[in-house]
């Protein structure tokens, strides 16, 4: 026969009389008699092998050097167990278990965290997996049930089965640096000679937009597959390109970059689309964060 195993519940017993500083404590807090707390943790020590408090020097019991050592192993044990049976609550209601989002890089960095912080408080038992992709790569992702569900930019394809629904939308700028030739020109001479100049134009990695073009008035591109190295090259004075407003803003003021006098570009609308299968529509924790992101985009 094999040794018996300490319970969960003589686990939370002895937590109980650490946090509460005594056994009457402990009962009170788990409505439990005093008898009672003392004779679990009577059995546990038996089992342990081990004297957990010290209940001879000291009025109230005090851990030992081999109590305070099993309390950090019983905080994970129990924390583990807690957690365990929280996300098996969740399954059993229809909860995710876990949650994989892909978004525009369009999208604000700021909606984005805003919008995750408050989902790990909403749903701490939910697993979730990002990804940022640019164009029609975040519809890819949905279609092939990479990501649940994606938040798109505005594409002018429609791929079958998948449902769009407006979630935001995002203010691009053109841009340059500022020792750039396009930098100091009136909005006249900026329209007159942008396709003189190369634009930085981001590319799609996916084949449903492959080839396409959006937004481009230079007759000399350079196509970029990264916002962020797009960014760089603008600062570095390499080209110029649109950029969401609000990434380049603190640039703009700090003169880092210029904001151009281009009238065919200026304060061109984003629109952003939170998009899902057709035959896989998102569950509470993916609906509810779509519904955030929505929310913190409007509060912009």
């Amino acid at each position: 026969m094999s040794d018996p195993k300490p319970t969960l519940d003589q686990l939370q017993v002895f937590l109980a009389i650490v946090e509460a500083g005594s056994f009457a404590g402990a009962a009170k807090r788990l409505g439990r008699a005093t008898s009672v707390i003392s004779y679990t943790i009577a059995n546990l020590e038996a089992q342990l092998e081990l004297e957990l408090f010290d209940r001879d020097t000291t009025r109230k019991p005090q851990l030992t050097e081999a109590g305070k050592a099993i309390l950090v192993e019983a905080r994970v044990v129990a924390h583990g167990m807690g957690g365990l049976i929280a996300k098996a609550k969740g399954l059993m209601s229809g909860l995710e278990a876990e949650v994989t989002l892909t978004v525009d890089v369009m999208l604000p960095p700021c909606s984005l965290v805003q919008a995750l912080d408050a989902f790990q408080a909403e749903f701490p038992t939910v697993a979730f997996r990002l990804h940022v992709e640019a164009l029609g790569a975040v519809t890819q992702h949905v279609l092939e049930g990479i990501a649940d569900i994606g938040v798109s930019g505005p594409l002018e394809h429609t791929a079958v089965g998948i449902v769009r629904k407006p979630i935001g939308s995002v203010r691009l700028v053109p841009v340059a640096g500022p020792n750039h030739p396009l930098a100091n020109m009136s909005a006249e001479e900026a329209d007159a000679r942008v396709h003189d100049h190369i634009q930085l134009v981001l590319t799609d990695r996916s084949p449903l937009t492959e080839g396409r073009d959006y937004q481009v008035i230079s007759a000399k591109t350079w196509r970029l597959a990264d916002l962020g190295a797009k960014y760089l090259l603008l600062k570095a004075g390499i080209g110029w390109g649109s950029m969401p407003e609000e990434m380049v803003r603190d640039d703009v003021e700090a003169g880092r970059l210029v904001r151009l006098a281009i009238t065919a570009w200026d304060n061109a609308i984003y629109r952003l689309q939170a998009i899902h299968r057709a035959e896989a529509p998102p569950g509470p924790a993916a609906s509810w964060l779509l519904g955030k992101l929505k929310e913190t985009l409007e509060a912009r």
